[in-house]
């Protein structure tokens, strides 16, 4: 399914938003999408969602474990 698909589609308040524990106020939120993509957003503007692809996902998530973001 594309990105725009999903746009049109996603419903962001029944999803299923997981969150790191202990991240102070504002926190990056993720849902998985059923094609292995996620939407991403922000709690202090839930209505502006990310898509991401599974291949894009993937890659930001072997970026992570990597070591490639890492400051």
């Amino acid at each position: 399914m594309s990105q725009k698909s999903y746009a049109d589609t996603f419903d962001a308040d029944s999803a299923e938003w997981l969150r790191a524990e202990g991240a102070g106020m504002e926190h990056v939120e993720i849902s998985r999408l059923p094609d292995g993509g996620a939407a991403m957003r922000n709690s202090s503007d839930p209505g502006t969602v990310l898509f991401f692809t599974r291949a894009e996902w993937e890659a930001f998530t072997g970026g992570v474990d990597d070591g490639e973001f890492d400051l």
